[in-house]
């Protein structure tokens, strides 16, 4: 069964005052574009975050968003005095130097400052054992989630596939039906033709003959025999194992050569809206295939 490439993963686990959220979002790409952004103090393992993502994913545009936040009491703003009296220096400086007056309102002014507001849970920078297992954890239950929804999003894509593909089968079926008529009509115009041309004399045989090699030229046999076999390889690698994304595109190509060459061929008005619509399902199909890993 299919997966899509389209998906959305969350996990969130509360450990020693400390909320712990992972994020797994991933769109249709050729191959595995990964981004991350992670607090600073979780740089360090990035790299393994990025490996465990890799593995889970393998394709698609994936965002993975890692956030660390404290409980209410530890999340707490606190002031740094000592850059506030060191900053409130150097202005007082400053001012006597350029002759003008200090700020009105030192505390907006100094406030406003870097640095001088500090969240408790930023000094907080050692990542314990048990956060890693727990972050590792939240992680992988995220990306469980995300493979869930790709699944649920590929079983969608199952069956839109299996519908368009049982609609050019039916298209398929009704071509024989058209091909009888459309060497009669071809081979009244030619005789209908000729008979038209005052003075001409032919030889029925050489005609016939000629008909013969015109007709073969038309002919799209193996056009309907390599069509049918594609359809049923499409659904055949759509029911088979995951991660045949890009092989449905090859063979949704392949499916295209062989309907254009009978739109080529068909030189009939009946015959060629029967291809119209074929092609019109197949582009469905192509628009589609891009989201299955």
């Amino acid at each position: 069964m299919i997966l899509s490439m389209t998906g959305f993963g969350k996990s969130t686990t509360m450990m020693a005052g400390k909320k712990l959220t992972a994020e797994v979002k991933s769109l249709n790409s050729k191959q595995l574009d990964l981004s991350a952004r992670l607090p600073q103090h979780y740089r360090e393992i990035e790299l393994d975050l990025r490996a465990k993502v890799a593995q889970a994913v393998t394709r698609g545009k994936v965002e993975l968003t890692i956030t660390c936040e404290a409980d209410s009491a530890q999340n707490a703003t606190s002031v740094n005095v000592a850059a506030m009296q060191h900053y409130k220096q150097q202005l007082e400086q400053a001012a006597q130097a350029l002759g003008i007056d200090p700020p009105a309102d030192w505390y907006a002014t100094l406030l406003r400052l870097p640095d001088v507001l500090v969240a408790a849970d930023s000094a907080s920078t050692l990542v314990t054992d048990d956060e890693l297992n727990a972050l590792h954890a939240t992680l992988e239950q995220a990306l469980q989630h995300l493979n869930d929804f790709r699944q649920q999003e590929g079983n969608r894509l199952a069956s839109f596939f299996e519908e368009k593909i049982a609609a050019i089968q039916q298209l398929l079926d009704q071509v024989p039906a058209y091909e009888a008529a459309r060497v009669e009509k071809i081979r009244a115009r030619i005789i209908d033709g000729l008979n038209k041309l005052e003075g001409v004399d032919y030889d029925n045989n050489r005609l016939e003959q000629e008909l013969i090699y015109y007709i073969e030229k038309l002919d799209i046999t193996e056009e309907k025999i390599r069509l049918q076999n594609h359809l049923t390889y499409f659904l055949d690698t759509l029911h088979g194992p995951c991660g045949q994304g890009k092989k449905l595109g090859f063979i949704a190509q392949e499916m295209g050569r062989e309907i254009n060459t009978m739109g080529s061929k068909a030189n009939q008005a009946e015959l060629q809206k029967v291809v119209v619509r074929m092609k019109d399902h197949l582009e469905q199909i192509k628009e589609q295939v891009f989201n299955v890993m």
